[in-house]
């Protein structure tokens, strides 16, 4: 299974937070992943967005066909990500549009690392793989990259 974690573009600032919009600089990093994305996603993939508007106008520069996840919206746990993902168990490939810190959480939980957060750039993609080889499970980080280095 590949997990494909996608922090939200730059925002403004202000509330309620569910209504923060994309600044002139966020659609630009929007905009630059989504390139990436098109060029790297395979065919076959499910997309999960959380219903913050900033999170549905970052992948709205890949695509307007998505899933709305109310329960990766703000705030919420690195496990109800993995449950709405279907880690490790749904196969395919999953892009998860998200918030920090919990992105952070899923990224530190997936490396072991779980009593740490890790910080996840504002446009960033976090891309985990999984598969079984000879008994075992093995996660790979495959890339981490921001729109700065698009």
């Amino acid at each position: 299974m590949e997990l494909i974690l996608w922090r939200h573009a730059e925002a403004e600032d202000g509330a309620p937070d569910h209504s923060r919009e994309l600044t002139a600089k966020g659609i630009k990093q929007a905009e630059k992943v989504a390139v990436f994305l098109r060029q790297h996603l395979p065919e076959e993939h499910r997309i999960l967005v959380s219903p913050a508007t900033r999170a549905q106008q970052t992948v709205a520069a890949y695509t307007r066909h998505f899933t709305l996840a109310p329960t990766i919206a703000p705030g919420a746990s690195a496990q109800a990500v993995l449950q709405a993902a279907r880690w490790p168990d749904a196969g395919g490939t999953v892009l998860v549009v998200g918030h920090q810190p919990t992105l952070g959480e899923v990224a530190a939980q997936l490396l072991g690392c779980n009593d740490y957060a890790l910080s996840i750039k504002k446009g960033a993609l976090w891309w985990f793989s999984r598969r079984e080889r000879e008994g075992s499970a093995q996660i790979t980080l495959r890339l981490v990259i921001t729109p700065d280095f698009l």
